[in-house]
């Protein structure tokens, strides 16, 4: 059954006291995220058991992880596993630890404060700042957006053989199943996206399964190794994971769904919430730590230890799976979780790019609008490299677009941890010294890593 009409509960005016926003304006400390479907998500009755209040959080978290396992992610983990064996699950581990404090101080801004990011930033920096922040934002939108393509255009081209000129252009289709299912209810989009988690899990669990892999090299590749910061190559790749794990533009989605809930805006209210919320996001990014550790794993059994350390492309992948593994099967599991991981990104890209659009602009036009143009912003760069380079250029252009997404981490990392650690605007919400020192030097590692692929790049 579609979901009741909301009853949004009423709101009272935000705690903080009006400087603490340098720039908002009266008419905005009203206007909701996503208001279509703020606090359309109806919780038990207080003293209902905890599961129960629980399970009513559950789902933003599992949207969130959604872009933590796109298939830009797959190309990274593909080459790390292929060239590297498991050295590189140490960063795998390491960027989905920062991926955990990361979403759980955007869902504790959201819950907090009653905005989202972006609409934090619009109250915050003056507008020249916010002009560049969305941009900066925009431009991760589409190098994500371009990676849904790719994967999307190669999982139908390995399933049905169609060309991966088509498979993007149909790849623009999926615009209207995210209309179909928001007009449902959000709920209804939240259970269509941990199907196809699931789906992808269960593809996974089988290889894994299937590729036998060495516990003990498993276990030590969790282990950061040096070499790491001083192979360019292996550094390369390994910002590449941290882009593509890391998402930028899920920062900015994850403070905005979690006010779905229709939670009492008060502090005790709140307090339950965030505790809530972040439960919900911590175990389903572990869910994308196994999926990322597992796409990495299944690429060093078979290619690294096997002489095919050389594949990086996700067409060679998939012809090589069956026949290392002895699995007949392996390949088209592979591609099926493709094309699921594919679809489901492209839900969080749309909302993503919505939440974004209205809260530094105040700008807002029909989904369907938004979703056709940064795909077709994302479309014509695979057509042209498609038609230029193949097959080939498009599995490298999909390893730079989560390099691209990996410098504008700053962007939206800066700025929320500089919120959430700020007493005036969070109140008794806001984060201890510990946890501050902890986010800022998470934030830290960011820039170093992008200063040190710049200075690379660029020597």
């Amino acid at each position: 059954m579609p979901d009741p009409a909301p009853t949004h509960p009423t709101t009272p005016p935000l705690p903080q006291k009006q400087s603490a926003w340098r720039f908002t304006r009266p008419t905005q400390d009203g206007a909701h995220s996503l208001p279509e479907v703020f606090a359309s998500v109806r919780l038990p009755a207080a003293n209902a058991a905890w599961w129960r209040r629980f399970l009513a959080f559950v789902g933003p978290g599992y949207m969130v992880s959604v872009g933590y396992m796109d298939p830009g992610n797959w190309a990274t983990d593909l080459q790390g596993g292929a060239q590297f064996g498991y050295t590189l699950l140490s960063v795998i581990m390491l960027s989905n630890l920062m991926a955990i404090l990361l979403q759980a101080l955007s869902a504790r801004l959201g819950i907090a404060t009653g905005r989202d990011l972006a609409q934090a930033c619009r109250a915050h920096f003056p507008p020249i700042v916010n002009i560049l922040l969305w941009l900066a934002c925009e431009l991760a939108i589409i190098a994500c957006d371009l990676a849904e393509v790719i994967g999307t255009a190669v999982a139908l081209q390995l399933l049905f053989g169609l060309p991966l000129i088509l498979g993007a252009a149909l790849s623009v289709l999926d615009a209207f199943v995210v209309l179909f299912l928001m007009n449902r209810g959000f709920r209804y989009l939240e259970a269509f996206i941990i199907g196809l988690l699931s789906i992808i899990a269960a593809c996974f669990a089988i290889q894994v399964v299937a590729a036998a892999p060495p516990v003990g090299a498993v276990l030590k590749g969790f282990i950061p190794a040096p070499q790491i910061l001083t192979h360019n190559q292996m550094l390369y790749i390994a910002i590449g994971i941290i882009g593509a794990t890391v998402m930028p533009h899920n920062l900015y989605l994850h403070s905005s769904i979690v006010q779905t809930r229709a939670f009492d805006r008060t502090p005790n209210g709140k307090k339950e919430a965030i505790r809530w919320a972040t439960w919900d996001s911590s175990i389903a990014l572990m869910l994308a730590l196994f999926i990322n550790a597992a796409i990495l794993i299944v690429a060093a059994a078979a290619f690294h230890t096997t002489g095919h350390q050389d594949v990086a492309e996700i067409e060679d992948a998939y012809r090589l799976l069956s026949p290392i593994l002895g699995l007949g099967v392996a390949s088209t599991l592979f591609a099926v979780a493709l094309l699921a991981a594919g679809t489901n990104s492209t839900v969080t890209g749309t909302l993503a790019g919505q939440i974004i659009m209205e809260g530094f602009l105040h700008l807002h036009i029909p989904h369907w609008a938004r979703r056709l143009l940064t795909r077709g912003l994302a479309i014509l760069p695979v057509i042209f490299v498609t038609a230029l380079y193949g097959s080939a250029g498009v599995g490298k252009l999909l390893l730079f677009s989560q390099v691209i997404l990996s410098m504008q981490l700053p962007f939206a990392v800066v700025p929320l941890v500089l919120f959430v650690s700020d007493r005036k605007k969070m109140g008794e919400f806001v984060i201890s010294r510990k946890t501050t020192v902890l986010a800022w030097s998470v934030a830290g590692v960011i820039l170093l890593l992008n200063f040190k692929l710049l200075f690379d790049t660029l020597s």
